[in-house]
């Protein structure tokens, strides 16, 4: 019955749509850091996909509410455009893993390494880091200096991609994610102790203070500057997704994913397109990683665990792996639990109790539950959802369409030769 119910939703009216996103956004205004209120302006996007509407008056409603409502309600609030950055530095992260575990179907447990590379890319030249190892006194670099090294993060984190593909050709599934997760944390430690013989580095001190960007002489170092950075970032990496899913690479990614014998017998070469897809979704997370070093002004090898990229890949299969805004619904679902809500009712109830309210043992903290809140998630969506939250979207061909085409018509390959081989007999 709920499938049903599902399959005959016709979509959200447009009224109502409007009407959430104009209360919503002066509670917004009105109340500061209320919960609600944000999550109400977030979550409108999401109503903003599965309103009855054409896909341009979605995308207009969407490009008004995070670009206008968003940044005028809540541009003078530190809190919530704080929020919103790291929401948006986690949903880039996820689109660049979904594109080796989305489409091309590889387990990657050492995301967060390319993450990592990008980062320690910026931190080192902008800092003077980059004086213990160069000679001439050249560094730091200025914030302007913040654009090109997202090209060179971009740059390093893809040849990390590539490092990490070429080892890892010759295994897939468990073999895969054992090996992916041996060499992020094997970049980790190296990060960790390369601060001998040669200090590069800084090993477990970090980097510090990294500079913020520039753009004209104006510094962009607070929230609501990295909220627009984030956001052309975001821009690129779905329309890079949007791109490759539907280009002769992505439909590579998608037959490797689905049958790699398959897919070799098709003429398909799974060393060029596992390296495609590991570069590629590599160097989104350099760029990332770039934003980052920049945002957080310092970074260390802690920043880059194991436990970022489960959190990563959590984030994908719970929105739906291969599913451009399920992976955005996941990341932000995530990172909104993670960063505002469950820190939100742990301060709470930590007002209560020293208004004497309530008693509440250290133990039972929520911001505590992170990890046994993703499993219990993970276990629901693998029983109810187990495409995600939003599942994606196959092409369905139409077979008698097919089948009457002049390619249908005409018999091809092995039987159009045994065809012309009988018509020549009867001859």
């Amino acid at each position: 019955m709920a499938n049903l119910a599902w399959k005959s939703f016709k979509g959200i009216p447009l009224v109502f749509t409007l009407i959430w996103i104009v209360a919503f956004s002066a509670a917004l205004y009105l109340m500061d850091k209320s919960v609600i209120a944000f999550l109400g302006i977030l979550s409108s996007i999401v109503l903003v996909y599965y309103t009855n509407a054409s896909k341009t008056i979605k995308m207009v409603i969407g490009a008004v509410v995070l670009l206008l409502i968003i940044p005028l309600v809540a541009g003078e609030n530190r809190y919530y455009m704080e929020v919103a950055s790291q929401v948006g530095i986690y949903v880039a992260m996820a689109l660049g893993l979904n594109i080796v575990v989305g489409f091309a179907g590889l387990l990657d447990l050492g995301y967060v390494a390319f993450f990592a590379a990008g980062a320690y890319a910026y931190a080192i030249f902008s800092t003077s880091q980059a004086n213990e190892f160069i000679a001439g006194n050249l560094f730091p670099l200025s914030g302007e200096w913040f654009w090109p090294f997202l090209i060179v993060g971009l740059i390093v984190a893809a040849i990390f991609g590539i490092l990490l593909g070429l080892p890892v050709l010759r295994v897939k599934g468990d073999y895969l994610a054992i090996v992916t997760l041996g060499f992020g944390e094997i970049i980790r430690i190296v990060f960790n102790n390369l601060d001998k013989p040669i200090n590069i580095t800084n090993g477990p001190q970090g980097i510090t203070p990294i500079p913020s960007p520039e753009l004209f002489g104006i510094k962009m170092g607070t929230p609501f500057y990295f909220y627009f950075i984030v956001l052309f970032v975001i821009a690129f990496i779905v329309l890079a997704n949007i791109r490759f899913e539907h280009s002769r690479l992505g439909r590579a990614w998608i037959a490797v994913r689905e049958d790699e014998l398959a897919a070799q017998s098709m003429g398909i070469s799974l060393l060029n397109t596992k390296l495609a897809a590991f570069a590629l979704g590599a160097s989104f997370a350099g760029v990332v990683g770039v934003i980052f070093a920049a945002k957080q002004t310092f970074i260390d090898p802690t920043s880059f665990t194991l436990m970022e990229s489960i959190g990563i890949l959590v984030m994908v299969i719970l929105g739906g792996s291969g599913s451009i805004p399920g992976v955005v619904l996941g990341a932000a679902f995530v990172t909104i639990l993670q960063v505002q809500l469950l820190k939100e009712f742990s301060n709470f109830l930590h007002g209560l109790q020293n208004a004497g309210i309530i008693s509440l043992p250290n133990q039972l903290d929520p911001s505590k539950f992170q990890r046994l809140i993703f499993g219990i998630m993970l276990i629901l969506v693998a029983l109810y959802r187990p495409n995600g939250l939003i599942p994606a979207k196959r092409k369905k061909n139409d077979l008698d369409a097919i089948k009457n085409s002049e390619f249908g018509k005409e018999k091809l390959g092995i039987l159009g030769r045994l065809s012309q081989l009988t018509s020549g007999k009867q001859s």
